[in-house]
């Protein structure tokens, strides 16, 4: 590239410093704003009346039962939609089949559809009075009002997040290393274990923590499916807002600041992630160290004077 050409690119860039400062002070301040002081809210307003009430709050029987349940159902609904999500990718991305696009909008279809009306759908299937209520209740099995309920809808509206982290990236990737592997007599599911997984890995880790963020934190589709029973099926957000409704303040807060405490571990966890896949990419792109070649002599000649 010509030194015209890079001058012209440098200045194209640069802006006034007035600008600079200004669109900083603009970020920073928003973020301040809508994300600073809202947390540091959340944990002073927890820990109003001191640390004894903090861990009172948290050790209370029915904010214990909400906490297990919470991670109960984070627990189980991530693998399942990690399993989903691999095998979605592998088969969009990978394979050219009939059907293709329909099953890309289902996979898109839990980010269109509001999760009050994902659980508003599962009660009108496993409901004491929808499609397949009468059976189940006929073979006592509990769905709805229950904690099944509670990780059917969990997973609904989480299932999308490995799936989408991983189409573009396989896309991207294309199938060469893959087909070169099972010409090679690699079996399909060494192809997967030594060639796929390590391709993509870290967008794997990303989409799982965000999938698990989400299942943590989700309100709408599990108040509808939960019933909102103390101590059996109030995950923290749920236990959250009956704690304030009840006008218990601090205790809502303490528990909301556990959720906020598992947010911020999310986010170092997402941020290292990314700081990693960085450094690989980085070291995978960087040239090595030119050798320093040693010049090569002319064979002195006897005859020459």
């Amino acid at each position: 590239m010509s030194t015209s050409a890079t001058s012209s690119r440098h200045v194209s860039t640069q802006e006034a410093p007035w600008v600079r400062w200004s669109l900083i002070a603009l970020a920073l301040g928003f973020m301040f704003l809508f994300l600073v002081l809202p947390l540091a809210a959340v944990f002073a307003e927890a820990l109003r009346k001191g640390w004894d009430a903090y861990w009172q709050a948290l050790k209370e029987p029915d904010a214990w039962s909400a906490i297990r349940l919470t991670l109960l159902t984070a627990a189980i609904a991530v693998p399942l939609n990690l399993v989903f999500g691999v095998a979605a990718a592998w088969a969009i991305a990978k394979y050219e089949f009939r059907g293709k696009a329909f099953l890309t909008t289902l996979v898109d279809l839990p980010f269109s559809v509001s999760p009050v009306v994902a659980g508003l759908v599962y009660v009108l299937v496993f409901g004491a009075q929808g499609w397949l209520g009468p059976w189940l209740a006929e073979h006592d099995i509990k769905i709805v009002f229950a904690v099944p309920g509670i990780i059917l809808a969990t997973v609904f509206v989480t299932f999308p997040f490995i799936a989408r982290e991983l189409i573009p990236l396989m896309q991207a990737q294309g199938n060469e290393e893959e087909q070169a592997a099972i010409v090679l007599g690699a079996t399909g599911w060494q192809t997967f274990w030594y060639v796929t997984l390590p391709n993509i890995k870290w967008g794997l880790i990303y989409g799982v923590i965000l999938c698990n963020a989400r299942a943590m934190g989700e309100f709408g589709a599990v108040s509808v499916v939960s019933g909102h029973i103390r101590g059996q099926t109030n995950t923290m957000p749920l236990h959250v807002e009956i704690l304030y409704n009840e006008y218990q303040s601090v205790a809502a807060f303490a528990v909301a600041s556990l959720l906020a405490l598992l947010a911020l571990v999310t986010l170092a966890i997402k941020t290292w992630v990314e700081w990693r896949h960085e450094r690989e990419l980085r070291a995978a792109t960087e040239l090595p160290p030119e050798r320093p070649v040693a010049p090569v002599l002319a064979p002195s000649g006897r005859g020459q004077g």
